[in-house]
């Protein structure tokens, strides 16, 4: 299946490519984990040689439903099972919690679970809502992780910026007592609103600063560099980028009210990583988008840090 999404449902609108299964309001954890084909459950087998000897020191881990494996962890590796993830989301954003998309990537490898929180913030005049990511991995390639990713409303564009003052991600890894880790993680709710509320300083600092057209420009061109000995394809393709990055700043309807500047800036930066089509679309490019969404975007930091660089 195309971007590597096994099942997976969203919400009147697909987030990313257009599959899974369509509902037309948020659900509850119960209705969620059914919706996303995520009711199964992860159990641990021993490894055995070809003379059915038991190889010490690690486990394979089996999707009970279909015997999917999963993957080869060390025994030191505790499962935290799909329904435990909603469990905790709830847990962590209080009764009548809902849930706009989750899903299973890679034949069940890695899961993940989208929330809304319930407060919204105000931003500059734009509605800003902060959403609750938990993904999580049963192959053991990756941590657990709860991040926080504020969606400016009006274009869905995230403003995660990387902030030296403010932490939105809590991460651990398979190991240990998972539920006193994840007890520790209820802090990330607190965390989120400290977020926020150093979000919207900075965007109002960002606000202050005045760009002018040509430096603009050159923001585009730093962020977009071109090679000097790139090939005509490669101007093109450079080219290509600039003048849509352009557009999204100069023309772009949603920031007709902004004054060009800062907060202008790195609104259509987060509109060109979070929208852009790819120059060549592969076969996990939705899924790398939709990963950024909650790890963060380098574009989107970078061109915060040459904004706040120019004061």
């Amino acid at each position: 299946m195309a971007a590597n999404v096994e099942t997976m449902f969203y919400v009147r609108e697909a987030p990313w490519h257009g599959l899974g299964k369509r509902v037309e309001h948020a659900l509850s954890s119960d209705s969620a984990l059914q919706e996303a084909g995520l009711d199964w459950k992860v159990t641990q087998r021993s490894l055995l040689t070809d003379n059915l000897i038991e190889i010490p020191g690690f486990k394979a881990n089996i999707r009970e439903t279909d015997q999917q494996l999963l993957g080869i962890v060390t025994d030191r590796y505790s499962i935290v099972q799909n329904q435990e993830a909603f469990g905790f989301t709830d847990q962590l954003l209080g009764e009548g919690v809902r849930y706009e998309t989750a899903g299973s990537l890679q034949n069940g490898k890695k899961v993940w679970l989208l929330a809304r929180l319930p407060d919204n913030y105000m931003i500059l005049g734009d509605r800003v809502s902060p959403y609750m990511v938990f993904s999580n991995s049963h192959d053991g390639s990756g941590s657990i992780k709860v991040a926080m990713t504020p969606i400016r409303v009006v274009c869905q564009n995230t403003l995660n910026l990387a902030l030296n003052n403010a932490k939105r991600i809590w991460t651990t890894i398979h190991t240990g007592n998972m539920k006193s880790k994840l007890d520790e993680a209820m802090k990330t709710l607190l965390m989120a609103e400290h977020y926020m509320d150093n979000l919207g300083a900075v965007m109002d600092k960002l606000n202050r600063i005045k760009i002018s057209d040509q430096k603009v420009m050159e923001y585009i061109n730093l962020l977009f560099p071109m090679s000097d000995n790139a090939t005509p394809l490669q101007e093109k393709n450079v080219n290509h980028l600039r003048s849509d990055m352009k557009l999204r700043y100069f023309d772009a309807p949603d920031l007709a009210h902004v004054d060009k500047g800062g907060y202008r800036f790195i609104n259509a930066v987060s509109d060109f990583a979070t929208h852009a089509a790819p120059l060549r679309e592969t076969a996990s490019f939705k899924e790398n988008l939709f990963q950024r969404t909650y790890e963060g975007n380098a574009l989107i930091d970078r061109a915060y840090e040459m904004v706040v660089a120019s004061v």
